[in-house]
């Protein structure tokens, strides 16, 4: 969403109005610029889910929308460059976000990219006739994607030591076994994906719960979900601490997201909802970005490897979704990671 300077003054202007008209608009750029001008400024901005319009015509008036705080672009160095003890940020979690995410989460303008990347993939692919090399394309994801989300988890594992291990179980010299299972699990997570893709089309609670028990296999992970307070390194926020509110809130997430009819908005929620929830005692990233990545091939789409990502940045982008329920740097991550699956892979 590019907003111009004009725009993002009439933004301003709806913080501090609650109800406002087009005639309030033109007054306060003092006639500068044309209704017409105006009237498209206002339209864009209601396109984009910044403002809510109501009435017709000489009657209609406008606010700022309810969800205007979840897609506002955050300046990131400049948020954190405040200690988090002293941000001002939410301590717990908000039962209100599955409402307050059924708007429309992409813009028309990144609707329109992906869709536009998805028909590109679907091309590239079309020109594939051999199942083995289509096989080997996605071995290649399945490689990079477990190498990096074991990354960001704190896996100490090198791209090349990744391959050796998948390919030829290759462990490492200096690498503990854990380091070596919890690749391997993606491994195994991600062709479970690939191999039962219906079970992704309609999520049920009993397939977040598999994937979960794939991914942490062997690792000292207790399988249910835990009914103890969790804390998170780096933040104030506190995700929910009885297996009751967490059962709840994981359900009202598959509601939300079987209600949604883009795949990218139910991957998206994915990525970002099971992360906030911390429904496990671990793994929970790890589940989000499997699972985001599931319902991506369900829908015959290309995973994310995440093998561009700078974790640091991953972390940040998460943090502000826990701290403030803003989504715009997790989308950024989110848009920019299919695009360089897109251009990498097939």
């Amino acid at each position: 969403m590019m907003i111009n300077d004009r725009q993002k003054l009439i933004i301003d202007f709806a913080k501090n109005q609650p109800i406002f008209k087009h005639k309030d608009v033109v007054y306060l750029f003092k006639n500068k610029y044309s209704r017409a001008t105006i009237t498209r400024d206002l339209s864009f901005l209601v396109a984009e889910d910044v403002l809510i319009k109501n009435g017709k015509g000489a009657h209609s008036n406008y606010s700022l929308s309810n969800s205007y705080d979840i897609i506002k672009v955050v300046n990131i160095e400049k948020y954190f460059a405040i200690p988090y003890e002293q941000r001002k940020s939410q301590k717990s979690f908000n039962f209100d976000i599955f409402n307050i995410l059924e708007v429309d989460l992409f813009t028309d303008q990144e609707s329109e990219k992906l869709e536009a990347l998805q028909q590109k993939f679907v091309k590239n692919f079309s020109r594939y006739d051999s199942q083995t090399l289509i096989n080997k394309e996605f071995e290649r994801i399945m490689i990079e994607f477990s190498w990096k989300s074991s990354a960001i988890e704190g896996n100490t594992y090198s791209l090349l030591s990744t391959e050796a291990l998948i390919k030829e179980n290759i462990r490492e010299a200096g690498k503990t076994e854990a380091e070596a299972k919890m690749i391997l699990n993606h491994k195994d997570a991600f062709n479970e994906s690939i191999q039962n893709r219906d079970l992704f089309l309609d999520l049920k609670f009993s397939v977040v719960e598999y994937i979960h028990t794939v991914l942490t296999k062997e690792l000292g992970i207790a399988k249910n979900i835990r009914n103890l307070p969790v804390g998170i390194t780096g933040t104030k926020y506190k995700p929910p601490d009885n297996s009751f509110q967490i059962k709840e809130a994981l359900e009202k997430m598959i509601k939300l997201i079987n209600n949604k009819a883009s795949f990218f908005e139910k991957s998206f929620l994915l990525l970002v909802l099971i992360s906030y929830i911390q429904a496990f005692e671990d793994g929970n990233k790890r589940t989000a970005r499997m699972l985001s990545n599931a319902v991506l091939l369900a829908h015959n789409s290309i995973p994310l490897s995440y093998r561009i990502i700078e974790i640091k940045e991953y972390k940040k982008a998460s943090l502000l979704f826990y701290e403030t329920n803003n989504i715009s740097y997790l989308k950024k991550i989110f848009i920019d990671q299919f695009e360089d699956s897109v251009g990498n892979y097939f």
